[in-house]
């Protein structure tokens, strides 16, 4: 991804999540979202993230169509000294998004996100990758199984437009433990 693949990928997002997230959020707070603010906050970040970070496209006939997002794991359970500095080198990566464009999803744009995805995390030297799943969401959580994830009993709810929305974390090992 470059800096010139914001908005499409914003794109991508928001109507990623107006489709996926249907009925499993707040109507109003999918309806509000927008693609000039998703952009204008991906800008802001875009240059200041980690180098461990890898932000991958998905392109069809030159235009953006998929997103993925590889970095270190966040949650201090399996982060382990994640907040001493220095921070010891992580083992544990984290898919932190896979979007594919609503109308193209089922074509194996979302399986060569994950696969490139993976590389990307095995490059990194993770040794074991997480992501979070919102409940609910089956065709995602199918789609994560099919690639090796499986639950692994941790589940949290985060705050959307005034509503809880639970998610259940996912692991799969991508190397053998040290």
């Amino acid at each position: 991804m470059t800096e010139a693949d914001i908005e499409a990928v914003s794109a991508v997002r928001v109507r990623g999540w107006q489709t996926a997230y249907r009925g499993l959020m707040p109507q109003a707070y999918l309806d509000a979202m927008s693609v000039a603010a998703d952009a204008e906050r991906r800008r802001s970040w875009f240059g200041r993230r980690s180098p461990e970070v890898s932000d991958l496209v998905a392109e069809r006939d030159g235009e953006v169509v998929g997103w993925a997002c590889v970095g270190p794991a966040r949650d201090p359970d399996i982060a382990p000294g994640a907040g001493e500095l220095p921070a010891p080198k992580p083992t544990a990566g984290e898919l932190l998004a896979l979007y594919v464009a609503p109308g193209l999803i089922g074509t194996g744009i979302g399986r060569a996100l994950m696969a490139a995805g993976t590389a990307r995390a095995r490059a990194h030297g993770f040794h074991t990758l997480y992501l979070w799943v919102v409940r609910g969401n089956t065709r995602a959580q199918r789609f994560y199984e099919r690639a090796g994830f499986v639950p692994d009993g941790a589940e949290e709810a985060y705050e959307v437009g005034g509503s809880s929305v639970p998610e259940l974390r996912y692991r799969r090992l991508l190397t053998p433990e040290p």
